[in-house]
């Protein structure tokens, strides 16, 4: 066979570089990443819990990639207004959101969103999931879950349910734990959990789902009776307390999550990266141990997977606002 021309041979290279250099997902493959410092965007207030989990996520990257990783506080308008400079950012990895509850209820519960939670952007991977837990003034003389439910079953309309604002993610736990155990009550909405918390503690509201963290102090000195927790599984804070699944099957898995998104367009090598980046952060035995002693768990998933679980949060939400009789605006 004759020998290729050295001209050929060069004319080959050029054409399997162009071949090479279009192929979808390459040349943001083989860009180092990043280059730049990233900017994670949080929908809630410096110094909460969501805050604590989101800064120590950026300072675990910003030791792997060499680059700082800045958290953006942008607490108000449900989510959006951290959503909504998200959506709108370049789609290049640089721009990145600490997806909280509020981010899947807005999304079910409200109209007219600047920004489509679907379409606008694409997912990292899940994070996990803070754990809330029913608690009672331990004046109200039950003792256990099912104690509970027999004694509201009872007195329809009777007990408060005391929960952070109406469409959080504590107030729709509680909602849904009604509707399933067949509990009829007065529901009153506080500013935050801190003051609900206040409210049972006095026991002018009878019960309280909120969050492990603000409560577990008060159940560790007796002063609240925890009957359950909302987790899918115990919870190592209150390994005594049952889960609320151990009573009610429907309590398999919560309503909603802890997530990273990116805009969409960010190219799938980048949300690859950041994903596998996110779950080695996770599963490091110091993140482990802080976020098991607040209650929080970990449970890290690939972008497919937590678009798909997203998707499936939001429609949930959608049925269980509609059941609680909460018109979405």
């Amino acid at each position: 066979m004759k020998p290729s021309s050295p001209s050929a041979s060069i004319a080959a290279a050029i054409v399997t570089g162009i071949a090479l250099a279009v192929t979808p997902g390459f040349a943001a493959g083989q860009q180092k990443y990043p280059t730049k410092p990233v900017r994670m965007v949080v929908s809630t207030q410096a110094g909460s819990q969501p805050d604590m989990l989101a800064r120590m996520i950026s300072q675990k990257m910003s030791e792997t990639w060499g680059q700082p990783v800045l958290v953006d506080n942008r607490p108000g308008g449900q989510g959006a207004l951290a959503g909504t400079p998200v959506s709108k950012a370049a789609p290049d990895g640089y721009t990145l959101l600490y997806a909280l509850p509020n981010f899947a209820i807005s999304a079910a519960m409200h109209t007219g969103l600047p920004y489509d939670a679907l379409k606008d952007f694409a997912g990292i991977g899940q994070i996990g999931f803070t754990t809330n837990v029913l608690v009672v003034n331990p004046s109200l003389g039950v003792k256990t879950l099912n104690d509970f439910i027999t004694l509201a079953r009872g007195q329809p309309g009777k007990l408060i349910f005391g929960t952070s604002p109406t469409g959080s993610a504590a107030h729709l736990s509680g909602a849904r734990f009604n509707i399933v155990a067949g509990i009829k009550s007065v529901h009153v909405a506080f500013k935050g959990g801190p003051e609900a918390t206040i409210e049972v503690l006095a026991g002018r509201i009878q019960y309280h789902i909120g969050t492990l963290g603000v409560l577990l102090p008060f159940i560790k000195d007796g002063k609240l009776l925890a009957l359950a927790v909302t987790s899918p599984q115990r919870t190592p804070p209150l390994p005594d307390v049952p889960a609320l699944g151990e009573t009610l099957a429907e309590f398999t898995r919560p309503e909603t999550s802890h997530g990273m998104l990116a805009p969409a367009g960010t190219p799938r090598p980048i949300l690859n990266q950041i994903s596998k980046e996110l779950a080695r952060i996770l599963d490091l035995p110091d993140v482990r141990e802080r976020t098991q002693s607040i209650g929080y768990v970990v449970a890290p998933s690939t972008p497919e997977e937590y678009g798909k679980l997203l998707r499936a949060q939001i429609q949930t939400l959608n049925k269980l606002i509609q059941d609680a009789g909460l018109r979405a605006r």
